[in-house]
């Protein structure tokens, strides 16, 4: 049986790799799914390109500036009544260790089998498990 929505949404998360490490943050606490692990990025707003949104969500988030580059992965998942489409970029940066906290209780660098130990936000499992495909391509 095929959902039906009346709301869709795209949103995005950005990979981010310095060095071998993986760069995630975790949720603050509070709320359903407050203290698990996530890649940065967040919804898409109108007028905005996927890859745009993602950038500015960098900015916002952590201070950091970031090259967008390609999509890699997308999927859709259902979260309260919202149909979301997630499109996944791999993103760069010039100058990683100059980030600042916004919305996050902490950000690691941490390496790809950290990475798959870390519980993760439900939405993000199938990016952190496409980023592992890709680790061994």
């Amino acid at each position: 049986m095929a959902y039906e929505s009346t709301k869709e949404r795209i949103t995005t998360a950005g990979v981010l790799i310095v060095s071998g490490r993986y760069f995630v943050a975790q949720r603050r606490q509070g709320g359903a799914i407050g203290g698990l692990w996530e890649f940065p990025g967040g919804k898409h707003r109108w007028g905005e390109t996927p890859a745009q949104s993602l950038a500015r969500e960098f900015i916002e988030e952590f201070g950091l500036s970031v090259h967008v580059g390609q999509c890699f992965h997308k999927h859709d998942f259902i979260h309260r009544d919202t149909l979301f489409h997630l499109h996944a970029f791999w993103v760069e940066t010039k100058d990683p260790v100059r980030l600042s906290l916004h919305e996050h209780q902490q950000v690691r660098w941490v390496s790809l089998n950290d990475l798959m130990a870390l519980e993760f936000v439900p939405s993000d499992i199938p990016v952190r498990e496409a980023v592992y495909k890709y680790s061994f391509a």
